[in-house]
């Protein structure tokens, strides 16, 4: 993979892990239940990460077939999912020659 370095890995290591942590340290208030304040924060952790991982998947399979990455930034950023599965049916058309 072209985009994926050995500071951007252990970046995004030291940022899940500093987050992970910040969930975990994180006390409880006087006499309610946090259970599920910390049910949507690992959620939310997790989405993250994923989101990030996908972004970065998408520039690298866009670099390597040539194609410009950026103009999928804003409906990514609008709606991560499913540009996800339109930009994988994208990459996957066949090229016509001519």
């Amino acid at each position: 993979m072209f985009v994926w370095s050995k500071r951007l890995v252990a970046a995004l290591l030291g940022l899940f892990i500093l987050m992970l942590s910040v969930f975990f340290l994180d006390t409880a208030s006087e006499g309610t239940s946090i259970l599920k304040d910390h049910t949507t924060r690992w959620m939310a952790i997790n989405y993250i990460g994923l989101i990030g991982w996908v972004f970065v998947w998408m520039i690298d399979q866009a670099r390597m077939r040539g194609k410009n990455f950026w103009v999928w930034l804003v409906p990514f950023v609008l709606a991560p999912l499913p540009t996800l599965m339109v930009f994988v049916l994208f990459l996957q058309r066949r090229i016509q020659s001519s």
